[in-house]
């Protein structure tokens, strides 16, 4: 009887035995990817950081670890215990559980902050459609989000969709001349580019995969022909200085000579076509600026012209200048969903087709100035149009 009645004392400890070494199993995750928040905080990759989600009393069990990476990094730490619906997230994937708050005093503060505001919108009834989209950029930012990660799980939580959405098939720089044989003289005999359809006051040229560029009569009520010139084109390529002897033979109008910088971003020269759009021939090289770019130039399959294998264009950038620059990257950015290839300051360079980029200039710093009006039109094919207008 005296070895039966400490049976249930001995299994009594056997199972608390059990029960600890389950929870210091059970958390081992959740402590490493808390740590792992925890060092992208304190190095600045994330302003805050989300942990893992639990129950309300794995929390607790939860609260001296988490507190104690906290700290290891130097950190503030807060308990979200009643996260509000947004277009990033939905609460009611979470609804009923806890997770802890990484961030510094101050990006802590501007999380509450967030909350506190969002709070605000729904009580006075005015949390829906954009003013609830704005707050969930502004969630998005807090967590370190770039702009297309947020652009891609608004389009799982709500309605939003951007550009890419509707498959980006090519793009058509659309440039109008009073002239329009002499122009297409221009590019097909001395750039040797090929022509891939031709209408009545219309012709199309290849420059390379999917990026046209197609040259337009002057005429009807849209254009008077006195608007500035405010773009250029850059043609990408390899061989600048094949190029650059080929139009100075030709006796093509140069702006801006060859110039070669050893260390440079990029080097290249500026030639005009017959009614004075630019022609920008670039190459761009290994450089902070292009540590996006150059992966992806080095992906595209050249296009050699007519003139032989030493004049290849590689990819194209439509280069449009502005007044503000910020409001034009939000557009590019938040609307029609492009990722950034390279940041040259003044200048931004993104992604907009395989073979085509866009280019957003300071109209204050480039070769264009900006202009309301511009003798320029930019057409993106679209494999869904429709829903995209709609």
């Amino acid at each position: 009887m005296q070895h039966l009645n400490k049976l249930p004392v001995f299994f009594g400890l056997l199972s608390m035995i059990f029960f600890f070494s389950c929870q210091k199993r059970e958390f081992l995750k959740e402590s490493g990817q808390l740590e792992s928040f925890a060092e992208m905080v304190k190095n600045g990759v994330k302003p805050i950081a989300f942990g893992p989600q639990m129950t309300e009393a794995e929390a607790r069990l939860f609260q001296q670890e988490a507190e104690r990476i906290s700290g290891k990094y130097g950190l503030d730490l807060a308990l979200e215990a009643d996260f509000p619906d947004t277009d990033l997230f939905s609460s009611s994937e979470i609804k009923g559980l806890r997770f802890f708050v990484l961030g510094t005093k101050n990006s802590l503060a501007a999380y509450e902050s967030w909350k506190e505001s969002v709070q605000q919108s729904m009580s006075s009834g005015s949390y829906s459609g954009e003013v609830r989209r704005s707050f969930s950029r502004i969630l998005g930012r807090l967590l370190g989000y770039p702009t297309h990660r947020i652009n891609d799980l608004l389009a799982e939580n709500s309605n939003f969709r951007d550009l890419e959405d509707f498959g980006i098939q090519g793009t058509y720089l659309h440039w109008y001349y009073r002239d329009l044989d002499r122009a297409q003289a221009f590019y097909t005999q001395k750039l040797g580019l090929k022509v891939v359809e031709e209408k009545e006051n219309q012709v199309i040229l290849q420059l390379v995969g999917d990026s046209f560029l197609v040259l337009n009569a002057l005429q009807g009520p849209d254009y008077s022909g006195e608007e500035p010139k405010s773009v250029a084109l850059a043609l990408l390529t390899d061989h600048l200085e094949a190029w650059y002897a080929h139009l100075e033979k030709e006796n093509v109008t140069i702006k801006y000579a060859l110039k070669i910088q050893d260390g440079g971003p990029h080097d290249g020269f500026v030639a005009v076509d017959p009614e004075g759009y630019l022609l920008e021939f670039e190459t761009f090289h290994p450089h902070s600026e292009n540590e996006v770019l150059i992966p992806e130039l080095q992906g595209l399959a050249p296009l050699t012209t007519a003139l032989g294998d030493e004049f290849t264009i590689l990819g194209t950038i439509t280069w449009l200048y502005y007044k503000d620059m910020l409001p034009a990257e939000k557009f590019v950015e938040e609307s029609l969903g492009l990722v950034k290839s390279a940041d040259q300051g003044w200048a931004k360079i993104y992604r907009m087709s395989s073979h085509g980029y866009l280019g957003l200039v300071d109209g204050l710093r480039g070769m264009n100035a900006y202009s309301p009006e511009k003798l320029v039109e930019l057409q993106v094919d679209l494999e869904n149009p429709g829903p995209w207008e709609n």
